[in-house]
């Protein structure tokens, strides 16, 4: 005949699933291989041949990918702090170089002279296009330029009604000047910098002028 304290013992067992082949370890903790046997689950274990759920506040495998891919709010909120910094230092060291390469020439001028050092010799509609401004801006800013004695306009032999704007001796004598100093101080700040970090900051940056003039166009 079974006692009670065995009758009990058995229906305390079927209540809570516990396995009496395989005893608790003192202080209350269960084997290995028992652990978070019970029918509430209130210990985060998950009932037998369950799946288990992805955890609290995890997105399942894919949507986790897309997530992690996309940048959050605070990575948005720091390259736009980034990016406002950058933009506001350049146009600031437009004008310097600008003062720099003759005392009257306007900031917004200094790039026709990057551009006509690039290409050479261009159109003045051409140039205006590749700048996104109206003709009569460009001409202003021109005309202006071909005043310091900084360009000149030649015809162009291609089309006998349209001249070609280039750079003078002088003009391009203190271009070089003033960018040689700058790409000097470029790399003096960046000396203690990695090579690779350079490489990748350069590659970035042209990735991300990519798009903007996707974006533009």
């Amino acid at each position: 005949m079974r006692k009670a304290g065995d009758e009990q013992d058995g229906r305390g067992a079927r209540r809570s699933g516990v396995d009496h082949e395989a005893p608790a370890e003192p202080g209350g903790r269960a084997p290995a291989g028992h652990e978070g046997d019970t029918v509430s689950g209130c210990d985060g274990g998950a009932p037998a041949g369950a799946e288990e759920d992805a955890p609290a506040g995890r997105p399942a495998d894919g949507r986790r990918e897309a997530e992690e891919g996309a940048p959050s709010g605070r990575e948005m909120e720091a390259l736009e702090r980034e990016l406002t910094m950058l933009f506001r230092r350049a146009r600031a060291s437009s004008g310097e170089m600008a003062r720099a390469v003759h005392p009257e020439l306007e900031a917004a001028a200094y790039g026709l002279l990057v551009r006509l050092e690039e290409v050479g010799a261009e159109r003045a509609t051409d140039l205006a296009a590749y700048f996104r401004v109206g003709k009569a801006t460009m001409s202003r800013q021109l005309r202006a330029l071909e005043e310091l004695g900084l360009i000149s306009r030649e015809p162009d032999p291609a089309d006998g009604r349209a001249f070609l704007v280039r750079l003078t001796p002088e003009g391009l004598a203190r271009f070089t000047a003033v960018r040689d100093a700058r790409r000097e101080r470029y790399r003096s700040r960046l000396s203690r910098w990695d090579r690779t970090d350079v490489t990748d900051l350069a590659r970035l940056l042209a990735r991300l002028n990519e798009w903007v003039a996707e974006e533009e166009g």
